[in-house]
């Protein structure tokens, strides 16, 4: 399987450490000139011009409306047919005004000013499949809602606590990005058709509820406080990738709950942790989880596989 360690940074992703991970403000940042969108700037940004859906009408279906030092967007709500948005880097609170573009399905709006999703009424947008609010100003997500959303991207924002997400409002929510916030727990993310889930570069040190995460197959931790994995449940019986690289996960021990997940884990991420200088390492790893196919991005060998499973046998043995 593909080491997803090693993908390639999205869109929203790239441009959130383009502009700074942590999204906090400046003097300057708060001192913003008024610049309302206007007529003129918007033509400017416009581009694919394609059919409406009556087939008889064409209109512009996606604006570039990045780095104009926006503080508004209300003038946006003439174009209804647009499809796809960047407002990203300009100086924006209020999104609001989206709602009135009933088609939207892809919104890019990083490095802005936005605080909360209450008022913003994200969630009237049907169509929306793609958003990212990457380095913004974000400390929680109530209010936040998608019928369509399948990729939310919030990297680098001041998130503490992930309180507000409502799973009936979020059915279709398959990749959440969060790193690079304030977590210390991964509690809250009730999201059970999620399957690929970011929190690397938080302050997490706990794991819980993640039983409720039932379908995912991605669980990235790099970095952060973890001791220990506890809190990996059985109810995850599709995770194939785990990384934890970089946490304090001192022993075997810290380990156990793997057990849980052993049948379907096939890559796992344990490099800089205190764990890798303890003797037999790889070895012993590969005990608790036989069908494992990487190991710190290393393929498992044959003859790692082998003696893992003599070793297993002998520990059966003796027991």
């Amino acid at each position: 399987m593909a080491d997803e360690e090693d993908v390639v940074l999205s869109d929203g992703e790239e441009g959130a450490h383009e502009g700074g991970i942590e999204g906090e403000s400046t003097d300057h940042e708060d001192q913003v000139e008024l610049c309302p969108l206007t007529q003129e700037t918007i033509i400017e940004g416009l581009s694919l011009l394609c059919k409406t859906g009556n087939g008889l009408v064409h209109a512009f279906i996606k604006a570039d409306l990045k780095d104009r030092r926006l503080t508004d967007i209300v003038a946006i709500t003439a174009y209804v047919h647009l499809r796809f948005l960047d407002i990203s880097s300009n100086h924006l609170s209020d999104l609001a005004p989206l709602v009135a573009l009933t088609h939207l399905l892809w919104v890019k709006g990083d490095r802005n000013m936005v605080t909360t999703f209450k008022e913003q009424k994200l969630d009237q947008l049907t169509y929306l499949q793609w958003l990212s609010l990457a380095g913004n100003r974000l400390s929680d997500l109530e209010g936040l809602g998608g019928p369509a959303l399948e990729s939310l991207n919030l990297i680098g924002n001041g998130i503490q606590r992930v309180y507000g997400l409502q799973y009936s409002h979020l059915t279709n929510l398959m990749t959440l990005e969060l790193r690079g916030n304030r977590l210390d727990t991964t509690d809250g993310i009730y999201l059970p058709n999620l399957r690929r889930l970011y929190l690397a570069q938080n302050g997490i040190k706990r794991l819980e509820g993640l039983g409720k995460l039932e379908r995912l197959t991605t669980l990235h931790l790099r970095d952060n406080q973890l001791e220990t994995l506890e809190g990996i449940s059985p109810n995850m019986r599709e995770l194939q990738y785990l990384n934890v690289r970089g946490n304090l996960i001192f022993n075997q021990n810290a380990l156990r709950s793997l057990q849980f997940v052993s049948k379907t884990l096939r890559a796992l991420v344990l490099a800089e942790n205190p764990l890798l200088d303890t003797d037999d390492y790889r070895i012993s790893v590969l005990t608790r989880l036989p069908h494992l196919e990487r190991l710190d991005k290393e393929p498992v060998s044959t003859e790692e596989r082998s003696e893992a499973l003599e070793k297993a046998k002998g520990e059966v043995d003796n027991f």
